[in-house]
């Protein structure tokens, strides 16, 4: 793999911008993503730098790691957002402990399916990141029509719960979850 995976630094906000931008332009974003490209597009400066420095190394309270290639080019990214007991999540259910919740999964598409294991290294530092700080859980939800994305997260060790929530287009997403070994 040519790709460095780390997490991202709070002066990165142009490049967090631009590979959101280019994840919300995929064809499939719309089975992925919550927010749409024109909205994302039409958000001011201060909320991309705001974004970033939340989900800087060194943060504690989400982290985002990006695959950076030979050339500076960001090859994927996925975010973990330390979810607190207690507190509502963005579907507006009640979390029931402390765990991460993984989002913003997204590899380009020149750096899909090559064998050269992006997404993997990506979920493996997300991984290694959330059990270091201490969480026992993780879940992501995935859309019931994206059986690439399923394939990958049962893959990499995640299970469907029977949890799942209902879109305003009428069509679910399922919860995935994987704890620390």
């Amino acid at each position: 793999m040519n790709h460095v995976i780390r997490s991202i630094r709070s002066d990165e906000w142009a490049e967090v911008r631009e590979l959101r931008l280019a994840a919300l332009r995929d064809p499939v974003a719309h089975l992925a993503f919550l927010e749409t490209y024109e909205e994302a597009a039409a958000r001011p400066e201060a909320f991309w730098r705001e974004r970033a420095a939340g989900a800087a190394e060194g943060t504690a309270g989400r982290r985002q790691f990006v695959a950076e290639g030979e050339n500076g080019v960001w090859g994927g990214s996925v975010t973990v957002l330390v979810e607190e007991a207690g507190s509502r999540d963005f579907f507006g259910g009640v979390i029931e402990r402390r765990q991460g919740h993984l989002v913003g999964v997204y590899v380009r598409p020149e750096h899909r399916g090559s064998g050269i294991g992006v997404t993997g290294a990506l979920f493996d530092a997300a991984l290694a990141w959330a059990w270091g700080s201490g969480l026992e859980r993780l879940r992501l939800f995935v859309h019931e029509k994206n059986s690439r994305a399923e394939a990958f997260y049962r893959k990499a060790g995640f299970v469907p719960t029977g949890v799942s929530v209902t879109g305003d287009t009428g069509e679910r997403d399922l919860e995935f979850v994987t704890t620390r070994a």
